[in-house]
């Protein structure tokens, strides 16, 4: 079995050495190698190795699963950012920042086809990954646009976050994992089991970005405190401060949305603490973190094969940044 780390390493290793973009049409492809280049933790593509080798060998199929995922989650990024602005990606230029609006959706639309393309190499029960994989992309479709209708809205429930997040963040964990179960000849027990594992432990990883944004350590997180409160996104800690607020504080937390300085995320700080939001957010990571480990318990295999992954959760949700 191996590491996390170790399958990392190994699927850096097959991006900078393959080539996933072809090389003519620079004006198209150099964009694209950039944005995968900038890296990130690569969280979706190695639990789909990891649950693959959860039942046996590596395969082949299991490699290309994970670059298709892999792909599919860079094509969500790099709209995303131009939906919401954004200059910088891990700190370096954002595709439209760098190479204009025209090429970041035109890139993005290329990496979401060569994500199809890798998963066309799949030889081991294609249709159901696909399948899989298109459900899938949907709903983090449909997570992006209720994370955008929620801007305009002050109403937003606890529930309906959660149901957002799980759309937008946890279903490509949860199919990553499942894919990677299947392509490995797992029951469908098991798979289904294995993709509620993934779909927990990714509301308890965003839930812990929302409380990171707000109460992390600078120095660890390299993010302004506070970002989320800047922009007035509507995270759990936001929700539940309104929900929970007295008239006063309701009123400060209005007033505060108004404004766009380092005082006011000082100020709603102090207001998440008074109404134990930041406590309610820590309540709901312990709650879904031990829903993935009771999953992770179910999946019939043996203990000493599910180290790896327990150690992953472990470190996904006990992360400081």
């Amino acid at each position: 079995m191996h590491t996390f780390q170790q399958l990392a390493t190994a699927f850096e290793k097959r991006i900078q050495t393959q080539s996933i973009f072809p090389t003519h049409l620079e004006s198209l492809y150099e964009p694209c190698n950039y944005f995968l280049g900038i890296g990130g933790k690569r969280v979706r593509p190695v639990s789909c190795l990891m649950a693959n080798e959860l039942f046996g060998d590596i395969t082949e199929d299991a490699w290309h699963a994970a670059m298709g995922v892999e792909l599919f989650h860079n094509f969500t990024l790099v709209h995303d950012d131009i939906m919401d602005k954004a200059p910088l990606r891990r700190g370096k230029q954002t595709l439209h920042e760098r190479n204009g609006m025209t090429a970041g959706i035109l890139c993005g639309d290329v990496i979401s086809i060569y994500a199809y393309q890798h998963l066309a190499q799949v030889k081991f029960a294609l249709p159901q990954i696909l399948q899989l994989y298109n459900t899938t992309a949907i709903e983090v479709c449909e997570g992006q646009q209720l994370d955008m209708d929620f801007e305009k809205r002050t109403d937003v429930s606890l529930e309906e976050y959660l149901q957002m997040i799980t759309l937008k963040t946890s279903v490509l964990l949860a199919c990553s994992l499942k894919m990677g179960a299947v392509l490995g000849g797992a029951t469908e027990g098991n798979a289904q089991t294995m993709y509620e594992f993934g779909k927990n432990m990714g509301i308890a990883f965003q839930l812990k970005d929302d409380y990171l944004d707000a109460f992390g350590k600078p120095e660890k997180t390299g993010k302004q405190v506070g970002g989320d409160i800047l922009a007035n996104k509507k995270t759990y800690l936001a929700i539940h401060a309104r929900q929970q607020a007295n008239t006063a504080q309701l009123n400060t937390l209005k007033a505060l949305g108004n404004r766009n300085d380092m005082d006011k995320v000082t100020q709603t700080l102090a207001l998440y603490q008074a109404t134990q939001s930041d406590i309610a957010c820590q309540n709901a990571i312990q709650h879904y973190s031990e829903k993935a480990f009771e999953c992770l318990e179910e999946i019939i295999v043996p203990a000493s094969r599910k180290e790896p992954l327990r150690e992953l959760a472990n470190y996904l949700l006990a992360r400081e940044y």
